[in-house]
């Protein structure tokens, strides 16, 4: 049997820093760009609701913050204390700490791990209303306690990513003593900082648990949440000072030099979202369940025009994994240039876009008359403009639409929409995440209902392998397969910038993953 035994310095909450040097007390005052859709982080599918709420929650295991890639094979524990798997590889058995208490008072116990995962997989006799990480967990047959300090999750094949996805920022453990529905106004966890309120379109706050089960954290007396759409007046609350921290890569490349320019009391750091701006087809309405109709839009796509405007050429272009070095799966350059569609001989493509449309019957004087549709938020709203720009040169002329954030991710789940331009984050930087959540059957994310059993059938093949070469290997050949099929095109993958003052210490972040790193337990305030 494979173990992985954890000593107790993460269990300290030192992750690093002197003990000398913290001090106590002080709120955090963060921007927010917009309105969360709820504060359930395992129903909802977006950094608006992870950032402002992953304090009040635990995990079993998280990533390392000591190393700059969240990667499964650098782990720490957190509600879990030791792990191991079964020879065969398909039991993951947790033992689990007996001093932890919920806000409310109740004790934590392997209950709860298994209430959380069987209200994921269905099972539950409480359900979510949402559930968008169903998909992660394909793979899940069952999940078993053992008294109150042991549980196990039970496979039905070999799957070694099952820990990276326990450790993300979106598998938090909830109680199995509150309803799913309170979780959404008012959560309760066993985290660092408990729920403090909600108020909608204005703010979040979460204040300090005085009974956290790591002694002497949090630091922070709270950390509040200020929701401020204009990316310029949220910029100016920023360096004005009345904010601490900008809200997670939300600042731009060339905004980041603006906010360096003009206050030198701050710190930015550029990093890839693991966010790729993508095309998304309604393949089942017309015209677009044509696979040539959707093979010309993609030809009109110049993804370096993108990357320039959008970012002053710092946004990479890839395929559906994030691209190395930061990205652990994505394809090499030189593998890239082997996929139909990433032509650097863009006039090229669009001609053979314009062929296409026009044996279709469209034409300059008959263009394809379409509605792009997007989040009303400005990482969304810019690249929809330049889309729209480029399907003109293959005869398709958009009209763009803006939806708030609830209105959006509900449109998608049902599927109403006929052409977007969606923003996708990647919860864990892995093809388990990214193929079963976005393109497997009947996915509650597979928002174009992309549907190709024989590439399902090679999901399952690179989840169950275990030597990382081969495995990669398999991976580029999905990834390639996907891009030709136009699944869910990808026109870039973004990078931007998270900023704060110098006050604010012990800041941590991956540079694969946007989700991970938001427990705020060990940062304080040198003020």
């Amino acid at each position: 049997m494979k173990r992985f035994l954890i000593g107790l310095i993460a269990m300290a909450g030192l992750l690093g820093q002197p003990a000398w040097a913290q001090k106590q007390g002080g709120v955090l005052r963060v921007t927010h760009r917009d309105n969360p859709p709820s504060a359930s982080i395992h129903e909802e599918a977006t950094i608006s609701t992870v950032m402002p709420f992953s304090g009040v929650f635990n995990n079993l295991v998280v990533f390392d913050h000591a190393s700059k890639q969240d990667r499964m094979d650098r782990l720490q524990p957190e509600l879990a204390t030791e792990w191991a798997w079964s020879a065969d590889g398909r039991v993951l058995t947790f033992k689990l700490r007996d001093d932890v208490k919920w806000h409310d008072g109740k004790p934590f116990t392997s209950a709860d791990v298994k209430c959380t995962w069987d209200m994921i997989l269905g099972k539950g006799d409480t359900t979510f209303r949402k559930n968008p990480r169903k998909s992660w967990y394909f793979n899940l047959r069952d999940v078993t306690v053992n008294g109150p300090g042991e549980v196990a999750f039970h496979l039905n094949d070999p799957q070694p990513s099952l820990l990276a996805m326990l450790a993300g920022g979106m598998s938090p453990v909830y109680p199995c003593h509150v309803p799913a529905a309170q979780m959404r106004t008012h959560p309760i966890g066993t985290g660092p900082f408990m729920f403090g309120e909600l108020k909608q379109n204005e703010s979040m706050r979460i204040v300090r648990n005085p009974n956290y089960w790591k002694k002497g954290l949090p630091y922070l007396d709270a950390v509040e949440f200020t929701i401020i759409p204009n990316r310029s007046t949220s910029q100016l609350a920023f360096t004005s000072g009345k904010m601490d921290l900008t809200f997670s890569t939300e600042v731009t490349p060339v905004l980041m030099k603006d906010v360096l320019a003009s206050d030198p009391n701050a710190e930015c750091e550029l990093l890839p979202t693991n966010t790729q701006a993508n095309l998304m087809v309604n393949r089942d309405k017309p015209p677009f369940d044509d696979a040539k109709i959707r093979s010309a839009m993609v030809l009109a796509f110049d993804r370096e025009a993108f990357t320039k405007i959008l970012s002053q050429g710092v946004d990479k272009i890839g395929g559906s994994m994030l691209p190395p070095p930061e990205g652990l799966w994505g394809m090499s350059p030189e593998f890239l240039a082997t996929v139909p569609g990433y032509s650097p001989d863009v006039e090229k493509s669009r001609e053979a876009g314009r062929k296409i449309m026009r044996e279709l019957g469209y034409g300059p004087d008959k263009p394809l008359k379409i509605k792009v549709s997007t989040r009303n938020i400005p990482s969304y709203r810019d690249p929809a403009v330049l889309l729209i720009d480029h399907l003109k040169n293959v005869y398709i002329d958009g009209e763009l639409e803006v939806l708030d954030t609830s209105v959006w991710y509900a449109r998608l789940l049902r599927k109403d929409y006929t052409v977007a331009l969606n923003v996708q984050g990647v919860g864990i930087d892995d093809p388990d995440v990214m193929f079963f959540e976005t393109f497997s059957c009947g996915s509650e994310r597979n928002y174009t209902n992309y549907c190709n059993r024989d590439l399902e059938a090679m999901f399952h093949q690179q989840s169950q392998m275990t030597d990382w070469d081969k495995r990669r290997a398999l991976v580029w050949e999905i990834d390639k397969r996907l891009q030709e099929d136009g699944a869910r095109p990808v026109i870039s993958h973004g990078w931007a910038a998270t900023c704060w003052h110098k006050s604010v210490k012990n800041i941590s972040l991956a540079n694969n993953a946007i989700y991970n790193r938001w427990r705020f337990e060990d940062v304080w305030l040198d003020r």
